[in-house]
């Protein structure tokens, strides 16, 4: 691609990149329990320190952050990813070399897929060739912070580039941004010092060359080609908005970190009692400590003009109630807000199946949402395995998702087993809350049919042979 041309497609697309990643890094940020209240200062506190620096009353400096959105968010991703979904292709062999292809790893990158569209509202999944392994299928997560997607105008909205920049150095230690631009056919590196401009972007020759008819080095390029026939990066929305988790509840978030850390403070002012004396008859204040500590009294005067001395004390008052509710309503509000799973909740005695999914409604609304959009991307992941593979693609892909949670078990089997006469065991096997590998349950069950087939042949067998003796013995008895 001409250097003049991705200058063009990098400046259309550029506009609000530094507005969207500022928000994504405070998802990030909250998600790390690093809330705006460790940053942040009340402005009346602000004030107050000003105009009286010295205030004796207000000491306490607290900032207790609470990690709400990570609470949330891991609420999410383990109750949809703990078990991640699986796939059917309707073949044993494309479901075996999909399970191969997917490796021990799948797992891990299904939770880190969640937790990163539910901070940035959309996360990317990169697939490509590793020629290290002979062109083996790798697949990873990609920072959501370095993609910017080139959407086409039609209404499918199909991806038709995607814009990648990140940080790296070069030899002499500089740091440079690397702009990488993948369409259906090839990747386009080019690469600025950070100090410099856009204006100043180059190619940068990183893609080695080779001599087709000796196969030595012909110098490098900055242009990769690939043969996927479409752009190796897959999109999974958190919602059809993508629109980060943490927008739903940051300001309740920060009240409860606001007014637990103000209730923190004023405990601690709390402790420093204020000695107000009036026409004290002491030299100094070790004279009045010592008084009070030796002799549980100080001595005041009378100014002469009828005013009495005395002593008073100052303390801060902690309007303890008005705060305990204000804590206890934007607990509920958060997770009302974030449709999570308050532990604090009890059901009671009652431990239902309908009361367990009472229980679980909010987080099933949000979980639901994000399989709706994760669908597609996992869908477009195993076809591209099946692409790698030589497989036929171009097929339906159903997909099991198992959501973790305290559930009715005894409630399930009772289910299985009235539905069995009218069910076939392939749909037992699948539903079986015992059973987490459904075609292995199959072979293990079709294993113990034969296996009683012939015992069973075998009984059968021995009892016509002993059959076959009593009637030889019957016949020579008779003659």
């Amino acid at each position: 691609m001409e250097l003049e041309t991705i200058k063009k497609i990098i400046k259309e697309n550029i506009r609000g990149y530094t507005g969207r990643m500022k928000r994504i890094r405070k998802a990030e940020m909250y998600y790390a329990n690093e809330n705006d209240i460790l940053r942040r200062r009340d402005p009346l506190e602000e004030k107050l320190k000003q105009e009286n620096p010295d205030h004796p009353l207000r000491n306490a400096d607290n900032r207790i952050s609470h990690p709400w959105h990570w609470l949330l968010v891991d609420q999410k991703a383990s109750y949809t990813m703990t078990v991640p979904p699986t796939f059917d292709a309707k073949k044993k062999q494309l479901n075996d070399e999909i399970t191969k292809l997917l490796g021990d790893s799948f797992p891990k990158i299904a939770k880190d897929l969640a937790v990163n569209a539910s901070n940035a509202g959309i996360a990317w999944l990169h697939v490509w060739k590793d020629e290290e392994y002979q062109n083996f299928f790798r697949y990873a997560v990609v920072d959501s912070k370095q993609i910017i997607p080139v959407w086409s105008k039609k209404l499918n909205s199909q991806l038709e580039g995607v814009l990648r920049i990140y940080e790296d150095f070069d030899e002499q230690g500089n740091t440079i941004v690397i702009y990488e631009y993948w369409n259906d056919t090839e990747c386009s590196y080019y690469f600025r010092e950070k100090r410099n401009k856009l204006e100043d972007l180059e190619e940068f020759n990183v893609i080695p060359l080779y001599d087709i008819g000796t196969g030595e080095s012909a110098g490098t390029t900055n242009i990769f080609e690939h043969d996927w026939g479409r752009v190796p990066f897959i999109p999974f929305r958190n919602n059809p908005s993508e629109l980060s988790d943490l927008k739903k509840y940051k300001k309740l978030v920060d009240v409860y970190d606001k007014v637990f850390s103000g209730f923190v403070n004023d405990l601690d002012d709390i402790q420093e009692i204020i000695f107000v004396l009036t026409n004290y008859g002491g030299q100094d204040k070790k004279e009045f400590l010592s008084d009070l500590k030796k002799y549980k009294m100080v001595k005041v005067e009378d100014d002469g003009q009828g005013a009495k001395g005395g002593v008073e004390t100052l303390a801060v008052e902690i309007p303890i109630e008005a705060r305990s509710k204000i804590l206890e309503m934007t607990r509920e509000a958060i997770f009302l807000q974030g449709q999570g799973v308050d532990p604090l909740k009890n059901i009671g005695q009652n431990n239902s199946g309908a009361a367990l999914e009472y229980m679980y409604s909010l987080l099933e609304l949000k979980a639901s949402m994000l399989e709706t959009e994760f669908r597609q991307g996992f869908a477009e992941l195993v076809r591209m395995i099946l692409q790698y593979s030589g497989a036929d693609s171009d097929i339906r892909i159903e997909q099991k998702w198992t959501r973790t949670s305290i559930k009715d078990e005894a409630q399930m089997a009772d289910i299985i087993q009235k539905l069995a006469p009218t069910t076939s065991l392939e749909s037992i096997a699948k539903n079986n809350p015992l059973v987490e590998d459904w075609e292995e349950e199959l072979k293990a069950l079709a294993k113990e049919k034969a296996d009683a087939d012939r015992m069973s042949s075998d009984y059968r067998s021995e009892e016509e042979l002993n059959l076959e003796d009593e009637e030889e013995d019957e016949d020579e008895s008779s003659i």
